[in-house]
C-alpha cells in the first residue's frame, strides 16, 4: 500500500465548505475502492465530476483465447510484437485467466488525443524501454526503463513518450494491487527486512489543474468494452487531492535482492501481491556463500501456479538462449527448473547480472492468439539431453 499523500489545495476538514477564490464552491469527490472499505482519497474538483455530453459507442476488448488449457512450457518472444501508434491499440493480450490480462506493448505515440480510464482493473505498468511522464487527474509521474508504474481502476490518464522507441509489459489486475503484507507492520509501513521503502516511491507531483470546457474525450473500459465519452470540460481539474488512493511508481533496480546461504526461493524476490497472483523482480545479486551451494533455483513443482517469466537484461543464469524481451511460461502440475548445463555450471558462481518480472498465478494461464503468434514452439523440449 503506499503512504498517506496530498497535492495542492484541500477543505481544512473534509465534506465541508470549500469557496474557490473567486466565488461558489469546489465540489469534493471521494475517490475509493472495496465500497467504503478500501484505500481512498478525497478530490476537489472546479465543476462536478458527472457531466456528460455524449456516448459515442464502443469497442469489444475480449482476448481471443486460443489455448485455453494449457500444459506445454512455452517460450513468447516478446519483441516480435510490432509497434503500433495508438497507445490502446498497441497493447496486445498474451497470457490471461479470469483475475489477470498480461499484454506486450509497442507504443510509437503519446496518448494526448483522449484520455483513459480502465474502470475494471489495477495497472501495473513496466517500463522496459522509453522515458516521458504519466499525465493523471492526481499529478504526474516521469517515467525512466526499469519502473512499475502502478495505477488503480478508475484513474484518468494520459502518457506522453519521449520518443517512438518504447516497449511496455502491461499486467491488468482484477484485484487490487498491494505491497506484500510481508513486508509491512500493522501500521502499513514497510518494515526493515522488505526489500525497498517508502523512500523508493515515485509519488505524483505537478499537479495539472485545468479551467477548461469544450469537448473531450474519455476512453472508459468498463466489462472488457471501451466506451468512448465526450465530457464538457477538462478532466484534469483537480485543485488539490489528498488520500491514500492515487498512481505511483518505483525502479526495478532500487529493488535489494535478500540473499542466503543456501539458495532462497521466489518470494524473497516479490514486488507486489493481490490475492490471485504475485509479482517478483529479479535482479543482480550475489550467490549464495554455503561452501557447496548450487546457485541455480532447484527443480519444483509449483502446482497451484503457472509461472511467467518476463527478460529483461542481462545474463539470466538458469536458462540457455534467452533474450530481452522473451517471455516464458511454466505451467502448474509439471514440474520446470533450470535448463541442461545450467544447475552444474553455476556452481562455483558468485553473482549474477539478471533482470526480470516474474508474474506467478494461482489460476492457469491461457494463451491468446497473439500469443501463439509468438510462441517458438520448441522450448518445452529444452530439457531434453543430447539424443534423448
Amino acid at each position: 500500500m503506499p503512504i498517506y499523500h496530498k497535492l495542492g489545495q484541500v477543505a481544512a476538514t473534509r465534506h465541508t465548505v470549500f469557496e474557490k477564490p473567486g466565488g461558489g464552491l469546489h465540489y469534493e469527490q471521494l475517490f475509493g475502492t472495496i465500497g467504503f472499505e478500501g484505500m481512498s482519497s478525497l478530490l476537489y474538483h472546479l465543476r462536478p465530476p458527472t457531466a456528460v455530453r455524449e456516448v459515442r459507442g464502443e469497442t469489444d476488448l475480449t482476448p481471443k483465447i486460443s489455448v485455453a488449457k494449457n500444459i506445454k512450457a512455452r517460450l513468447l518472444k516478446g519483441f516480435q510484437v510490432p509497434p503500433q501508434d495508438d497507445y490502446l491499440a498497441a497493447r496486445t493480450p498474451v497470457l490471461v485467466n479470469s483475475d489477470v490480462h498480461i499484454s506486450l506493448a509497442a507504443p510509437r505515440h503519446s496518448l494526448t488525443a483522449y484520455f483513459y480510464k480502465n474502470a475494471d482493473a489495477d495497472e501495473l505498468l513496466f517500463i522496459h524501454r522509453g522515458t516521458g511522464r504519466l499525465r493523471t487527474q492526481l499529478g504526474n509521474i516521469a517515467f525512466e526503463p526499469g519502473d512499475y508504474l502502478l495505477v488503480p481502476r478508475g484513474i484518468i490518464y494520459q502518457i506522453e513518450f519521449d520518443s517512438e522507441d518504447n516497449r511496455l509489459l502491461i499486467t491488468e489486475s482484477f484485484h487490487p494491487i498491494y505491497t506484500p503484507k510481508g513486508y509491512r507492520n500493522h501500521f502499513g509501513q514497510l518494515l526493515e527486512h522488505a526489500p525497498y521503502s517508502e523512500r523508493d516511491y515515485k509519488l505524483p507531483t505537478d499537479l495539472e489543474t485545468h479551467d477548461e470546457t469544450g469537448d473531450f474525450v474519455l476512453k472508459i473500459k468498463k466489462q472488457g468494452i471501451l466506451h468512448e465519452l465526450v465530457y464538457p470540460s477538462h478532466p484534469f481539474d483537480v485543485v488539490g487531492w489528498d488520500g491514500y488512493n492515487y498512481p505511483y511508481g518505483m525502479n526495478i533496480r532500487n529493488f535489494q535482492p535478500i540473499t542466503g546461504k543456501v539458495h532462497q526461493p521466489p518470494p524473497v524476490h516479490q514486488q507486489f501481491e493481490t490475492k490471485a497472483f504475485v509479482v517478483c523482480s529479479f535482479v543482480p545479486r550475489l550467490f549464495d556463500y554455503h561452501p557447496k551451494a548450487i546457485p541455480a533455483p532447484y527443480y519444483h513443482s509449483n502446482i497451484d501456479s503457472d509461472e511467467m517469466l518476463y527478460y529483461v537484461d542481462g545474463n539470466f543464469m538458469s536458462r540457455n538462449n534467452i533474450e530481452q524481451g522473451h517471455i516464458t511460461l511454466h505451467p502448474g502440475g509439471i514440474p520446470h527448473g533450470p535448463a541442461p548445463g545450467a544447475y552444474e555450471r553455476s556452481i562455483g558462481k558468485t553473482g549474477t547480472d539478471e533482470w526480470a518480472v516474474m508474474i506467478d498465478t494461482f489460476r492457469p494461464l491461457q494463451l491468446t492468439e497473439a500469443a501463439l503468434a509468438l510462441d517458438d514452439g520448441a522450448y518445452y523440449k529444452s530439457w531434453l539431453e543430447p539424443g534423448q
